[in-house]
């Protein structure tokens, strides 16, 4: 096959032109031939979005409920079901001008290989999103929150703040809410919270008319995850530091990751964007930190140099389950973040005093003879499980699932010493099994061979239980991902919650007579 797009072709001139100039909802976007790579949430916003536009829309998915494929049919979007391996003759004959790749696409896909080949470009539907902010009226402001973990915790508390300073304000990307969504919504917005992942980053220009240009950025953490979709650590790193580029007012980074003031360092961002650190120590004069049991902030204050304006206790956050170590450092973000956009300190101290956690997110789920048991099954890989452990004493540790390439021995080494023992779950069995004969041979490990979702569970929480004592915390912190036995995170959590409370009795907040060790 010849032409523009049979393999080795590169657009021409005039569609490149287009392209460059498509920075509007109102631009004329008729026509347009896209490829829509997937249809999940990201996917089908994709595609509504566009064909709404009048663009000539084509989707290429393996699988579709069926309900979302009478919907394109509804909206006008075309769709073509091919295995995961191929490039679609439909796709081919179909010229697309762009292609619009889902966040699970990975960058050796062959699909976005016979892009690359045959000069389409390809956007994500953030860079989408960004060219089409202003559908209502004046753009809303951007401020983009990435990391290995605490993403979805700091772009709650910061959307907590700005609405109770009175500012409209949506919480979307990464975090369940399509950005195509939020910038379609007629009533508008002052600003976005934009939660964003490394798949997203990744498809994400830092130049040219489809480059981001935030308010304030932060990537809140870095460590090794998602090494198998980005093929390294450094692949990784850059996606992640992509998050600083062209920031207005505010590069927030992490004093205790020297990763990410490097990449606030390394940023081409707008002249007068300030670098503002946080952590748990002593805040310099453009940080925020703890004083004493104070959370303060020395940035953004006019007297910082001699003084810190305060925000709140560690004390008061204790009373909501937000003192442990990580939950401060995302507290300390998210109010720098929020204080960038000129909230004042008494109304975040205010906002926090409502502020709860997400279910999975270290969840007490009962307590009973002594013994908490926790889910955190939202901590899917080593940095989070190794925050998770970090905020407490003596831990009988659930721990298991897709371990995603991440090397697990430093995270099982480092906390071998506060571990009552463990039970492992999931298939990567053996290279857990492996690190705790390495670093604690004495210590008790059970594992769980079962293959079945609806008994893993039950059993591992009735080992759990008899590995326990009095003063215990039983946690759920997997440090992998769920999907080889469970079908998200959520699930896992749920279902390590309902087999506790089966195991105590069915009682969710105190001792359980059926548990012999409440009658002792």
């Amino acid at each position: 096959m010849t032409g523009r797009h049979s393999g080795g072709a590169s657009p021409a001139a005039a569609d490149a032109a287009r392209l460059d100039g498509l920075t509007s909802w109102h631009s004329d976007w008729s026509g347009l031939r896209v490829g829509v790579l997937g249809l999940g949430v990201t996917g089908f916003a994709a595609a509504d979005t566009l064909a709404e536009l009048g663009a000539e829309v084509l989707v290429v998915a393996g699988t579709a409920p069926e309900q979302t494929i009478r919907l394109l049919d509804v909206i006008g979007a075309g769709l073509v079901q091919a295995a995961p391996a191929t490039v679609p003759a439909e796709l081919i004959e179909h010229r697309p001008d762009v292609l619009i790749a889902s966040p699970g696409f990975h960058p050796d896909h062959p699909l976005l290989l016979w892009a690359a080949t045959a000069g389409i470009p390809v956007w994500g539907d953030i860079e989408l999103a960004w060219r089409l902010r202003d559908k209502v009226g004046a753009p809303a402001e951007w401020i983009l929150v990435t990391g290995t973990n605490g993403k979805t915790t700091t772009v709650q508390l910061t959307a907590t703040m700005l609405a109770a300073a009175g500012h409209r304000v949506a919480p979307c990307g990464n975090i369940g809410v399509p950005v195509l969504d939020a910038v379609r919504d007629p009533q508008g917005w002052d600003v976005l919270v934009v939660e964003l992942s490394s798949y997203q980053l990744h498809h994400l220009p830092r130049t040219g008319p489809g480059a981001l240009v935030p308010w304030a950025s932060v990537c809140l953490n870095i460590a090794d995850d998602h090494l198998d979709w980005h093929g390294s650590a450094k692949a990784y790193r850059d996606a992640k530091a992509t998050v600083y580029a062209n920031t207005k007012s505010a590069c927030v980074y992490n004093k205790a990751d020297a990763a990410t003031m490097r990449m606030v360092e390394d940023a081409d961002v707008v002249e007068g964007a300030r670098a503002i650190g946080f952590g748990l120590g002593v805040p310099g004069p453009s940080d925020l930190g703890i004083v004493d049991g104070i959370l303060c902030d020395r940035a953004f204050h006019e007297d910082r140099h001699e003084t810190a304006v305060e925000i709140t206790t560690v004390q008061d956050l204790r009373a909501n389950g937000l003192s442990a170590p990580h939950l401060l450092a995302d507290i300390l973000a998210a109010s720098a973040l929020a204080r960038s956009f000129g909230v004042p300190a008494a109304v975040i101290h205010d906002a926090l005093e409502d502020f709860r956690l997400d279910a999975h997110r270290i969840e007490i789920v009962a307590e009973a003879a002594g013994i908490r048991w926790i889910d955190d099954s939202k901590a899917t890989n080593p940095h989070a499980a190794d925050a998770s452990l970090t905020a407490f004493d003596s831990v009988v540790w659930l721990v298991g699932g897709l371990l995603k390439g991440v090397d697990i021995d430093q995270l099982v080494a480092g906390h071998v010493g506060h571990l009552r023992g463990a039970v492992i779950i999931g298939v990567d069995r053996s290279v857990l099994r492996d690190a705790f004969r390495r670093h604690a041979p004495e210590l008790r490990v059970f594992e769980i061979e079962a293959d079945d979702t609806g008994q893993v569970m039950p059993e591992a929480v009735r080992l759990a239980a008899d590995l326990a004592e009095t003063g215990d915390v039983v946690l759920l912190a997997p440090a992998a991902a769920s999907m080889d036995q469970f079908t998200d995170y959520a699930q896992r959590g749920r279902l390590f919650a309902e087999a506790v409370h089966e195991y105590l009795g069915g009682d969710r907040g105190g001792d359980s007579a059926s548990d012999p060790r409440a009658q002792a």
